[in-house]
């Protein structure tokens, strides 16, 4: 196996694999550009799947994972990206899928057993790409936190905010800066898609594991509606395009979700499978992904940090 040097995390919010069906599925619908020139021509559909639930191209990888964790129930965000960010069934553990915020009762084995922290415990670099409106320590973002975030503060790494935006060394979880103006009331200069790949891009060249989080996917589908969803998807190819062509060559860059929503513009989550893409140095580490549990044990592979002997564990 080619180790790579650094990895990216990309989190998707909300994004399933749905059918093909172009009358609710904005994947199937909408122009998609950069993910099919990624994808040898195909889409993060159903239909296009292997009988192994994959897309295999010359570039990329994508894996259809499990977001169900075998837990009944629709999947939710707070133990779907507990799950996605440590390698923990933390729907199991915690009985049921909880959302949108991650459970207190889960919170301490977060902050212990996340990506970013075993990377640092191993002595590698890490770094939170998002900026936030309320970082450096503000209690009010943990009020009812995300995964990302509180991922973000187990390594110190949750320093971005207004400024760094302002500089060009942060990306908005929304990818485009709309949302600081219309909802936060600050006047950031606008970027597009492609810019803040490009952004990102650098940030990740500058440490080991970087994470970012997009979240306007899940948003969008809840909204419900095609349109909504059609112009979420469209933001996302151009960003993942540009992306694609920025990161530096010795860094494995994974995409992920936390369970569907956005491929069935009916509303509501779903229970179906999310698409794990993967691009550059490392991909062999992903055979054996089936889950979303598999997917940060599956980059600390790639990255040759070993995971903890069954004893460490809880």
């Amino acid at each position: 196996m080619i180790h790579p040097r650094r990895a990216l995390l990309v989190f998707v919010d909300g994004v399933g694999i749905g059918e093909g069906d172009a009358a609710h599925n904005p994947f199937a619908a909408a122009p998609l550009p950069g993910i099919e020139r990624l994808l040898g021509g195909r889409r993060p559909v159903r239909e296009h799947l292997d009988g192994d639930g994959r897309i295999v191209s010359e570039r990329a990888v994508l894996i259809a994972a499990d977001a169900t964790m075998g837990v009944e129930g629709t999947p939710q965000s707070g133990t779907g990206q507990t799950a996605l960010l440590t390698g923990r069934n933390a729907a199991a553990e915690y009985g049921r899928h909880f959302g949108p915020w991650v459970p207190t009762d889960l919170r301490p084995m977060l902050a212990r057993e996340n990506l970013l922290r075993r990377a640092a415990d191993a002595g590698r670099t890490t770094s939170f790409a998002n900026a936030y409106p309320l970082a450096g320590g503000d209690p009010r973002i943990f009020r009812r936190p995300a995964a990302p975030p509180l991922v973000a503060q187990s390594v110190g790494a949750l320093v971005r905010g207004a400024a760094e935006l302002f500089a060009g060394d942060a990306v908005a979880s929304s990818i485009t800066h709309e949302r600081w103006t219309e909802h936060l009331g600050h006047e950031v200069p606008q970027v597009t898609a492609e810019d803040a790949a490009r952004t990102l891009a650098r940030i990740a060249g500058g440490a080991d594991v970087t994470l970012f989080a997009h979240y306007d996917t899940d948003y969008s589908g809840h909204r419900g509606g095609l349109d909504a969803g059609l112009a979420a998807v469209a933001k996302l190819d151009r960003f993942l395009a540009a992306l694609a062509d920025a990161i530096p060559p010795d860094l494995l860059l994974v995409v992920s979700s936390d369970h569907g929503n956005l491929e069935d513009a009916r509303g509501g989550h779903t229970r179906n499978p999310v698409p794990v893409i993967i691009l550059g140095p490392g991909r062999e580490a992903f055979a054996e992904v089936r889950a979303i549990t598999d997917v940060a044990p599956a980059i600390l592979n790639a990255l040759h940090i070993h995971p903890p002997r069954e004893a460490e564990k809880d």
